[in-house]
């Protein structure tokens, strides 16, 4: 979900009236993870409390400004990734990782149920080494007390540029839900992840 422009002033307006109140606003902080189709990973995380914001895009990739087309080819370096910008007063980055964990296949490399290629890859992009330092945390947390069968093999690298996808693909869930609960349903998204975390 981008940010609309009434929205961003609106968020201007509260925060230059917090300073003149003398109130120190929080600041926001940006995360972004790679979960293989965007418009899932959209839908899951616009659901947390205390997340302002998600777009879908493409990151992790060698061309500036690259197409959908570009991308689904695979020649870009690029996977498909959300961009969360959220407030950590109201929400932590550890359970955005919690969040990111449990609706991935981390054992699954260049593949996210249905859909295959190094752009559907699993990653979490961190944004400075406490993000960093968190990531190999949860990622070790993970492995302890999940017996999977298969080693993780989601990435954690730093983040690089991030691409704001196509207009179209951003809130796809909610502008073409009959499309998207049919894509859903037929990539097995849902049943796998009960395999592998169980119901939530």
């Amino acid at each position: 979900m981008k940010i609309p422009s009434l929205l961003r002033l609106s968020i201007v307006a509260v925060v230059v009236a917090g300073s003149f109140s003398g109130q120190a606003a929080t600041p926001l902080a940006k995360a972004t993870f790679a979960g293989g189709c965007f418009w899932c990973m959209e839908e899951v995380f616009e659901g947390v409390d205390g997340v302002v914001s998600v777009t879908s895009g493409y990151t992790g990739g060698q061309q500036a400004h690259p197409s959908y087309e570009e991308v689904s080819a695979g020649g870009t370096g690029h996977a498909e990734a959300v961009e969360i910008v959220y407030d950590p007063s109201r929400v932590s980055y550890e359970k955005l990782l919690q969040v990111f964990w449990r609706n991935i296949d981390p054992t699954t490399p260049d593949r996210q149920f249905c859909d295959k290629g190094h752009q559907y890859r699993s990653a979490i992009f961190y944004h400075d080494e406490t993000q960093h330092r968190l990531a190999e945390e949860s990622k070790l947390a993970v492995e302890k007390t999940k017996k999977f069968k298969e080693p993780i093999v989601t990435e954690i690298v730093q983040a690089s540029e991030f691409y704001p996808a196509e207009d179209y693909h951003q809130d796809f869930y909610k502008k073409n839900p009959v499309r998207y609960k049919f894509y859903k349903f037929n990539c097995g998204r849902a049943q796998r992840l009960a395999q592998l975390w169980g119901k939530m």
